[in-house]
């Protein structure tokens, strides 16, 4: 690699990394700041696990209403709402084959929102839908890839759900949040998923 693909690989990583967190902090946080139950919900489970101490890995580990709480968030608002795929060779795909050249695009968005396959709730916020995990929300079909599926997952969707844990345990030891009144909810799409006009909250110190 030459010093300027290590230099844009790096802005890649920055990029990426920071956009995609910073995303599913604050469409979170806009979520929790509708729906106070599961804000109260969350803060409750941070409060038995850590109480006022630092977040730690084992903790961590063990958030399941938090982890309900990003899955449903990256359901409703994952960070892209598409991907594109170009097939290199003819591709059987069940009764259907796919010739080489062929550019295949997989609206996430869609899918995530589809009623036929979430029920008629499907762009409500119910994270009760992942209380048994992913694979039993799912019924064990791919339907559900806010960073993707298969071999070409995203290599820092772990880290992502990781730095969101705490930034969020974090924030819930320390304030209680609600919208203020200058919030408009305007979603837009540039290059990832994201509040048009920005977040206007209101925090409270605890």
């Amino acid at each position: 690699m030459s010093i300027d693909d290590v230099i844009q690989e790096c802005k890649l990583f920055y990029f990426a990394g920071q956009e995609s967190t910073a995303n599913l902090l604050i469409w979170t946080m806009v979520l929790l700041s509708i729906h106070q139950e599961w804000q109260t919900r969350a803060r409750e489970e941070v409060n038995q696990l850590f109480g006022n101490s630092k977040p730690n890995i084992e903790g961590i580990g063990h958030l399941k209403v938090i982890s309900m709480i990003l899955y449903e968030v990256l359901r409703l608002y994952p960070p892209s709402l598409m991907f594109y795929r170009s097939i290199d060779e003819e591709t059987r795909l069940g009764e259907m084959t796919l010739p080489a050249g062929l550019q295949f695009l997989l609206p996430i968005i869609l899918v995530h929102h589809d009623e036929e396959i979430w029920g008629k709730d499907a762009k409500m916020f119910k994270p009760e839908r992942f209380s048994n995990g992913v694979a039993k929300a799912t019924k064990n079909q791919i339907m559900y890839f806010p960073f993707s599926w298969g071999p070409r997952i995203c290599v820092g969707n772990n880290f992502t759900l990781l730095e969101a844990k705490l930034a969020l345990v974090m924030i819930l030891q320390r304030f209680s949040f609600k919208l203020s009144p200058s919030y408009s909810h305007a979603p837009t799409y540039v290059v990832t998923l994201q509040p048009q006009n920005g977040v206007h909250l209101i925090l409270e110190k605890l």
